[in-house]
């Protein structure tokens, strides 16, 4: 079945007060647009907006404030004194791999004896368990130091510590009524943590954590911020908001990626095709992270772990190893979303509120990924339900929409679940395959409960500019608001009237390029797998355009070009 992708609701910009943009304009002699944007953001004054467009690690806040650190910090110093093992339990995805990396690299820098792991996604199961604890056991290890996971593992903490085990859990997770007993548990979302960014990634609760171990050893935090290359990419693929201190993170992590003194990140730049380009936030979560996510999704997520740690010789055959995994991922991925998108075969936009889909021989690591591009097409919560023949348990996972608490609707249909678990915005779970239709009743009551009327996407206009106020500087001034992401969002332009010129299908047919022009201006504009969609907008003459801005280099020239995000006929 073809489903036709639903079609935004324009939300106009916020209108700051002149008199503030005036001011900005006086103070930073900045191009007006820009002051504009600056202020409908939230940068009202000279100094918050310096603040923004130019952060200082010095803004970071002191490791110690987190709970427990003290403490962490204590059981891992004399692990370094008295030669103790200590094994770092990380998770199998970006985030876990990358605190699992960085651990690993600062404690051997200090000298100490690391054994790091991550666990398999089918094999062990996500979190710190009972494989996690045996192998810990057989190490030999003296300390578990759990990194982006073991806020909920309460069992395998306990079965730990009667293995003779210590174990310190940094997570960044949201803890359940209580805590696992464990000799430390570093985490920005407990309830009695006065640490002011609840929403570090785990790499994020690593690096202070490794923060603080290098200050209580003597070493300088230059030694540390090194790691902040695996701090950026974790909080980008973790989908962290860059606001405050995960913003400065990612920033500086960023440029020490452009030089970073790890091979495997540098080899996965190259196998990724970015070189020595300079790199954005877009760069890790869709080209970087895909990657290193794919081995764990397909999979073992100790490839991915052992590229982070990799030597200068080993780097380049697993990066490749890694890039012919990601292709395989990819095909994956569209065969199930064709298979997925035929299955919406009944699908009715006007009463149906929520779809859940099921698939034999779907591979359950890659149905997450399924399920946010259904979403991205209908506009629904979606569940996939992956079914593997002649197995009497199937696993799920679901995306939602903006305003439907995805976990809360799951917990309604809890009867029908083995075991359930997520947020918000995502979920997943264990579901005996006999229990699906049943299941999929509940689930499209719980959505009608919830959404009672069918909802329809937005599109965020930060500003209404026209191409006379599109200038070089404007564009060079904007990439001073990056890293773009969660919570920082790259603006999004609305040009009114314009024409649309030149238009024709580019690559292999799906990408729709055209010329948009008003008087003597114009400027190039590409929008991706856009012909099908919105060609027949683009012919009709005058249209509006919702456009994000962005330097191309093309034959070592530099241009200003438009980046479709949504197009219409004007008027």
């Amino acid at each position: 079945m073809s489903v036709p992708p639903v079609r935004p609701r324009w939300r106009p910009p916020r209108s700051p007060p002149d008199e503030v943009v005036r001011d900005l304009g006086r103070a930073l002699k900045l191009p007006e647009p820009l002051c504009r944007l600056l202020a409908a953001r939230g940068h009202t004054t000279p100094a918050a907006a310096k603040a923004f467009l130019r952060p200082s690690l010095s803004d970071l806040h002191d490791p110690a404030q987190l709970a427990d650190m003290d403490r962490a910090v204590d059981r891992l110093e004399r692990a370094l004194d008295d030669g103790e093992t200590v094994f770092v339990h990380g998770d199998y995805d970006v985030d876990g791999m990358c605190a699992a990396a960085l651990y690993t690299r600062v404690l051997d820098r200090l000298g100490g004896r690391v054994v790091p792991f991550v666990p398999h996604r089918m094999r062990d199961g996500y979190d710190l368990g009972p494989s996690g604890v045996r192998q810990a056991r057989e190490a030999g290890a003296a300390v578990i130091l759990t990194a982006d996971c073991g806020i909920v593992a309460h069992a395998a903490v306990a079965a730990a510590g009667e293995a003779g085990m210590d174990v310190i859990v940094t997570d960044h997770h949201t803890p359940g009524a209580t805590l696992p007993d464990a000799v430390a548990v570093v985490n920005p979302k407990r309830e009695d943590c006065a640490y002011p960014n609840r929403h570090l990634s785990g790499t994020g609760v690593a690096y202070k954590v490794a923060l603080a171990l290098a200050r209580r050893r003597g070493l300088p935090d230059e030694e540390i911020h090194y790691t902040l290359d695996l701090v950026a990419l974790a909080t980008v693929a973790d989908v962290m908001p860059l606001e405050g201190e995960n913003r400065i993170l990612t920033r500086y992590g960023l440029r020490v990626l452009e030089q970073t003194r790890t091979p495997g990140l540098r080899a996965l730049r190259e196998a990724a095709g970015l070189g020595d380009r300079s790199l954005t936030a877009g760069h890790l979560s869709h080209v970087m992270a895909p990657r290193l996510n794919a081995v764990g999704r397909l999979e073992d997520a100790a490839a991915g772990l052992r590229l982070l740690l990799a030597s200068e010789g080993e780097a380049g055959g697993l990066a490749r190893d890694l890039e012919a995994v990601n292709a395989r991922r990819q095909a994956v991925d569209r065969e199930i979303l064709g298979q997925a998108l035929d299955a919406l075969d009944g699908y009715d936009p006007e009463t149906d509120r929520g779809v859940v889909l099921a698939g034999t021989g779907w591979h359950p690591g890659v149905i997450g990924i399924v399920a946010s591009r259904v979403v991205e097409r209908i506009h629904r919560p979606t569940v996939l339900i992956a079914v593997e023949e002649g197995k009497a348990v199937s696993r799920g996972s679901a995306r939602s929409v903006p305003g439907f608490d995805l976990l809360d609707a799951i917990r309604a249909c809890g009867e029908h679940l083995e075991r359930f678990g997520g947020h918000a915005a995502a979920a997943g779970f264990d579901i005996r395959t006999d229990r699906i239709d049943a299941f999929r009743a509940a689930f499209a009551d719980a959505a009608r409960d919830r959404l009672p009327e069918p909802p329809v996407p937005e599109q965020r206009i930060d500003l209404e500019l026209t191409l006379e106020e599109i200038t070089p500087e404007l564009v060079r001034y904007m990439a001073y608001g990056a890293p773009y992401g969660l919570g920082n969002p790259t603006p999004v332009f609305a040009l009114r009237g314009v024409e649309a010129a030149g238009v024709r299908a580019v690559g292999d047919g799906s990408h729709l390029k055209l010329r948009l022009v008003d008087g003597d201006r114009s400027i190039p504009a590409i929008g991706f797998r856009m012909m099908e969609t919105h060609g027949e907008a683009a012919r009709s003459g005058r249209v509006d355009a919702a456009v994000k801005l962005e330097a191309d280099e093309w034959r070592g020239r530099r241009r200003i070009q438009a980046k479709l995000v949504d197009l219409r006929s004007a008027g």
